[in-house]
């Protein structure tokens, strides 16, 4: 029942990372991926996966500082990824658990340098094209099948992003 359990908390984090997808606007989208974090943080925790959860720990930081992007001028700054980068490597070197662990670290670096391009396109092909796979191989080593499933649809649902909103529609700022 515990399993059941579990699993389930990575399946309704699965619904929000589906819907992150489907809306346009950057802010709505950086919240709802830091729920999906947040349950997807739960889950490995509860899984025993700590690189993956201290790693959605920081995803959800920094999701947060990207929902106040426009707001908050220092957010927009170029030390801000890299000091986001630090903490990712901060989180590798304290949950080291072998290569399995480059692969959370990897996911969550390329996709942080990708928000603060500000470029909805940017994001979705660094997500389709580095970070999603990295989760993926990730949740599949550490048993989330949530995980397993959300990446994959995750992968499908930018490419329907791309074929609803067209390669050009993705190219400008959409912070509404």
């Amino acid at each position: 029942m515990k399993d059941l359990c579990i699993q389930g908390i990575g399946f309704a984090a699965v619904a929000v990372f589906i819907l992150s997808y489907q809306i346009r606007s950057n802010r709505r989208l950086f919240l709802l991926q830091l729920i999906g974090s947040a349950l997807f943080c739960l889950q490995f925790f509860l899984l025993d996966a700590k690189s993956g959860c201290l790693s959605l720990a920081v995803n959800m930081l920094r999701n947060a500082l990207m929902m106040k992007y426009g707001e908050w001028g220092w957010v927009r700054k170029k030390w801000c990824p890299a000091a986001i980068a630090v903490l990712f490597t901060a989180v590798l070197i304290v949950t080291w658990n072998g290569p399995v662990s480059l692969l959370a670290f990897t996911a969550s670096v390329s996709s942080t340098f990708a928000y603060w391009s500000n470029s909805p396109r940017s994001i979705r092909m660094v997500n389709l094209v580095c970070a999603s796979p990295c989760w993926l191989i990730y949740d599949v080593i550490v048993h989330s099948l949530g995980g397993i499933l959300s990446e994959s649809i995750t992968i499908v649902s930018i490419l329907v992003s791309f074929l609803r909103f067209g390669w050009k529609g993705l190219e400008r700022d959409r912070t509404a």
